[in-house]
């Protein structure tokens, strides 16, 4: 079986790291497993780059030119919605005409259009699309948020400066529902929370919806031993330690914000307990909030290796995020597979990653005063040890790459005996 995995950048973004993941998984599972995309960030011969042109250039600058004019010629929101009215033609690609299911997943800002998707519908070729957020069944926004229109009909777009009946995100909805027409494609979803909004969509009625979890590399992402990751990483050996990562820092929908809130109530609430902390942060900008934390701050600039990231997760004690949005955080993922507790807030898929009080601690949402509970709660010294070994099992039985994989196979199985 052969398998072209699309999505706009190889390793860029979460979407993208979970689609090449997944590409790894496959192979390591005897399946022929490739990689498109526009923006190709290493040498991997399995991944295949979209020839460079000014075309591709123009693509992403033209949808961001409507949406801007759209949008009263204001930037805000610029980046929260896609319009996928420019893109590029892949069905006619050699690594498209071998492969005998096509998978997509993030394909925004100019890599595919509304258009191309609907050739590749139409290519006779089994096509399943993984929402790494919930583009596909809305009109233009990645996230609803409270909006609720995508379920009968997008209009007044709340992300939109002048929202109206006949707005971009009622336009660009019926140019969807028009393209997915009567096409037989399965949408996964990477948490059950995802799958569950997307049942809810007036885009997918009959159409086949599952949930299928990103998988991880667990012989990679493992506990160490934690003095020698906090030497190799140059952190204190002394204090407990906080983890927050992001690839942008001041991306508010990231939450920092409630972080170093809840630190303050940690200091306020637990003045003893809480002078043996220090917070690390990893991300773009992650030293412009070094000075915000009452704790010692150890910021760190984006990391891309992987081989860094699992020193970093088992240098620390506590791996929190305060995300205001989330889908199947990467990032929980990663910090359980090295036997790492997370805390998060009660959002997306969160608390199907994080048990409570099992392996971590699920904060009531936009609750700094609980976030600081549940950092408090998770480091006591009695229930730790247990919180690390469950982390470590909850990965190993729902993500491990071997079980996505086979979910996979399976799912591509399925639709290429319903296509044959």
């Amino acid at each position: 079986m052969r398998v072209l995995i699309v999505n706009t950048s190889e390793r860029i973004g979460g979407a993208a790291i979970a689609a090449s993941r997944l590409m790894n998984a496959l192979k390591r599972n005897n399946v022929k497993a490739k990689m498109l995309v526009r923006d190709k960030q290493t040498d991997e011969v399995s991944v295949v780059a979209l020839r460079k042109s000014w075309q591709k250039i123009w693509n992403f600058l033209w949808e961001r030119l409507v949406i801007w004019v759209a949008n009263a010629f204001s930037k805000q929101n610029l980046f929260a919605v896609d319009i996928a009215n420019a893109g590029t033609d892949i069905t006619s690609l050699h690594v498209f005409e071998q492969a005998d299911v096509i998978h997509l997943h993030w394909i925004n800002q100019g890599m595919l259009s509304i258009n191309n998707i609907r050739k590749i519908l139409q290519s006779g070729k089994p096509v399943v699309w993984t929402m790494h957020d919930m583009w596909p069944v809305t009109g233009i926004c990645h996230h609803a948020n409270t909006c609720e229109a995508f379920k009968t009909e997008c209009h007044h777009c709340p992300l939109l400066h002048c929202g109206s009946r006949k707005d971009l995100s009622n336009s660009v909805f019926h140019k969807k529902m028009k393209c997915y027409g009567e096409a037989k494609f399965a949408l996964v979803g990477c948490s059950r929370w995802m799958a569950g909004r997307a049942l809810q969509s007036a885009l997918t009625k009959g159409m086949m919806i599952t949930n299928i979890p990103n998988p991880i590399d667990t012989d990679l992402f493992q506990p160490l031993d934690k003095v020698e990751a906090r030497r190799r990483c140059h952190l204190p050996k002394e204090k407990k330690l906080l983890l927050f990562g992001s690839v942008k820092i001041n991306n508010k929908q990231k939450g920092i914000d409630y972080l170093i809130e809840a630190c303050k109530h940690l200091k306020q609430k637990y003045p003893d307990w809480s002078q043996n902390l220090g917070v690390v942060v990893f991300g773009q900008n992650a030293d412009r909030y070094a000075s915000l934390f009452p704790f010692p701050c150890y910021a760190m600039n984006y990391v891309s290796s992987e081989q860094e990231l699992v020193q970093i997760y088992n240098s620390v004690d506590l791996y929190v995020t305060s995300s205001l949005m989330e889908n199947l955080p990467n990032t929980i993922m990663e910090a359980m597979a090295c036997g790492i507790p997370c805390v998060g807030f009660n959002i997306g898929g969160i608390p199907e990653m994080i048990d409570h009080q099992q392996n971590g601690y699920v904060a009531e949402y936009q609750s700094a005063n609980d976030l600081a509970d549940g950092i408090k709660w998770s480091l006591q010294e009695e229930e730790y040890p247990k919180l690390r070994i469950s982390s470590r099992k909850k990965v190993l039985r729902s993500y491990s790459e071997e079980i996505v994989a086979k979910q996979y196979i399976s799912l591509y199985h399925q639709l290429l005996n319903s296509h044959a």
